[in-house]
């Protein structure tokens, strides 16, 4: 009897490679990769439903397996067990990593895109509203719309624009003052 105890295979493969692999034993680790890799493949790739994401979590196991394998416990159960559960938590969490990423790029997709309507909207009203101011200047006299221009669009001082034109800094200012009084009734008329 002690012959063939010796010839029969252990009840738990995986677990007595586990274990060896714990005390380093890379022989160990190569022949539960040889064995199980199919297997646990199999259950991943059911959950991710991605080749190349189950591949990947594949080798994060592995990698687990190699470093962390020592939380095996045989009186809990067989190796087989605590591999496969090992495979399930992580390709959950590699779906669930996935799907959160999704959901924030949709979320930013969706705000870029009403940033960028609320862009197009306030260009279109600068635009109707720089229209309509360019429309009421020309309405104006051409004494009262230049130093408006002028202090506006070019950003010049009273002072400014006093000394190009030649005219006395009162009176720019007057005349700044009188023609956006102008402005300001043409425009509020207009709308």
């Amino acid at each position: 009897m002690t012959s063939e105890s010796a010839t029969t295979a252990p009840a738990d493969p995986s677990g007595d490679l586990l274990v060896r692999i714990a005390r380093g034993d890379r022989d160990a680790f190569e022949q539960l990769f040889t064995d199980q890799s199919r297997i646990l493949m199999a259950v991943i790739l059911r959950i991710v439903r991605s080749r190349s994401l189950a591949e990947e979590v594949l080798q994060d196991c592995f990698t687990e397996v190699w470093t962390r394998c020592s939380g095996f416990d045989p009186e809990r159960g067989s190796g087989r067990a605590w591999l496969v559960t090992l495979c399930r938590r992580r390709a959950i969490d590699c779906v669930r990593s996935v799907q959160s990423q999704q959901d924030r790029d949709f979320a930013d997709g969706m705000k870029t895109t009403a940033e960028a309507g609320e862009q197009v909207e306030q260009t279109v009203i600068d635009r109707a509203e720089s229209d309509r101011t360019v429309s009421a200047l020309k309405i104006l006299p051409d004494e009262q719309a230049t130093p408006i221009v002028m202090a506006f669009y070019q950003g010049l001082t009273h002072a400014q624009i006093s000394e190009n034109l030649e005219v006395p800094l009162g009176t720019i200012k007057s005349r700044i003052r009188d023609g956006m009084k102008k402005l300001r009734d043409e425009l509020e008329a207009g709308r």
